[in-house]
C-alpha cells in the first residue's frame, strides 16, 4: 500500500488563562482538524509543516516542540488505498495577515475542551493531549537552537590557498536553499558562525531573506578550535542559550561534537523530555552530524534556566 508524507501544525496561543489552538475548517469535507499538506518532492518535513500552515491560514507561524504523528487510511486521487502519514508540530504565530486562499474557508481559535468537541477526528485528539500536556507542565513556550554543519565544500586537495576560504562545492550549493528553508520554518532570528567562508556561505541565503547579519565567533572555526580548545566553545553555547533568541549555529565537524556535548549537559530531567532526546543528542554527539545537516534542540527557558525538551535531525538528504 503506498504512503502519502504530508505535515501540519497546531497553532497554539494563551488567551487570558486559557491555552487555545487553531483549527481549520475544509468545506470540501466539512470537517475541522489541524492545517497539513503533503510534502511536495524533495521538500523537508518541517519546511511542509511551516509552508502548508501559511497557505491554509494566511499565517506565519515559527514551529516548536513536535507532536505525536499520526496515520490513517485513505484514498488517493486515482481511488487507491493509501496510508497517509502526517508529522506535527506546535507552533506560534509570527505573522500574516489570516487571509484564506486557498481550500480552507475558516479558521477557528478554541480553548482545549472546545477544540477536543470540534475536531472530526479522533487521530487528531493526540496532538492535543501532547500540547495541553506540555502546557500545564510549563513546557510549551521553547525556543529552538539550531546547529548547522556547514554545506558540503571545496575538497581540501582541490583547494590550495588559505582553508579558511575554502569555498562551498557546487553540490553545498545546492544544499543551501533546503537549509535556509529549514531556518525559516524553525523562525530563526539570530546568525553566529564560524567566520570561514564555507559556513558564511550556508548562511548566507537565510541572512539574505531574513536580514540578519551573521555574528562572528572565531572560537568555532576549526582553527580557534584547535588554539583555544572547548573552553570557548562552551562559552558561545552559554551565551547563546543566556539569549533567548531563535538562534542557528553553523560550524566544522571536528567542532561539533564539542557544541553538542555542551547541549548535553543542558538536557532537562527524564521526566520532561519528549522520548528519545537525550539518545539522539547524545548520538550526534558521539558521532557527529553529516554536512548540510542540521540539529534543532527545543529549549525551555533562558540561561542558567535553559534545558532542552525535544530534538529533532533535518538530515542533509531530501525526505521524498
Amino acid at each position: 500500500m503506498p504512503t502519502i508524507n504530508a505535515a501540519g501544525t497546531v497553532p497554539w496561543r494563551v488567551n487570558g488563562d486559557a491555552l487555545e489552538v487553531a483549527l481549520v475548517h475544509r468545506p470540501r469535507y466539512d470537517d475541522w482538524s489541524w492545517s497539513k499538506g503533503k510534502l511536495e518532492p524533495g521538500e523537508r518535513w518541517p519546511v511542509a509543516a511551516f509552508r502548508e500552515t501559511q497557505e491554509e491560514t494566511g499565517l506565519q507561524v515559527r514551529l516548536g516542540m513536535p507532536l505525536p504523528p499520526t496515520t490513517y487510511r485513505v484514498l488517493d486521487r486515482d481511488g487507491v488505498p493509501a496510508t497517509k502519514w502526517v508529522r506535527y508540530w506546535a507552533a506560534q504565530v509570527t505573522g500574516g495577515d489570516g487571509s484564506l486562499t486557498h481550500e480552507i474557508d475558516e479558521v477557528a481559535w478554541l480553548d482545549a475542551t472546545s477544540a477536543d468537541t470540534r475536531l472530526d477526528y479522533s487521530h487528531d485528539r493526540e496532538q492535543l493531549r501532547a500540547l495541553l500536556r506540555a502546557y500545564q507542565r510549563g513546557l510549551l513556550d521553547t525556543w529552538p537552537l539550531l546547529v548547522v554543519r556547514h554545506a558540503l565544500a571545496t575538497p581540501r586537495s582541490a583547494w590550495k590557498g588559505d582553508d579558511r576560504r575554502r569555498p562551498l562545492s557546487p553540490a553545498g550549493h545546492v544544499q543551501v536553499p533546503l537549509i535556509t528553508d529549514t531556518l525559516a520554518a524553525y523562525g530563526v532570528e539570530a546568525l553566529t558562525t564560524s567566520p570561514s567562508t564555507r559556513c558564511v556561505q550556508t548562511l548566507a541565503g537565510y541572512a539574505k531573506r531574513s536580514g540578519l547579519d551573521p555574528h562572528m565567533r572565531n572560537a568555532i572555526s576549526e582553527e580557534g578550535f584547535a588554539k583555544r580548545g572547548a573552553k570557548r566553545v562552551y562559552r558561545v553555547v552559554d551565551e547563546v542559550l543566556a539569549t533567548g533568541v531563535p538562534t542557528a549555529v553553523c560550524s566544522h565537524g571536528p567542532v561539533l561534537p564539542t557544541i553538542l556535548e555542551a547541549l548535553v549537559g543542558r538536557l532537562a530531567p527524564v521526566d520532561e523530555l519528549i522520548p528519545g532526546a537525550d539518545t539522539s543528542l547524545a548520538e550526534a554527539a558521539d558521532l557527529g552530524i553529516e554536512k548540510g545537516e542540521v540539529f534543532i534542540a527545543h529549549v525551555c527557558g533562558v540561561g542558567d534556566a535553559a534545558r532542552i525538551i525535544a530534538v529533532e535531525r533535518i538530515t542533509s538528504k531530501a525526505e521524498v
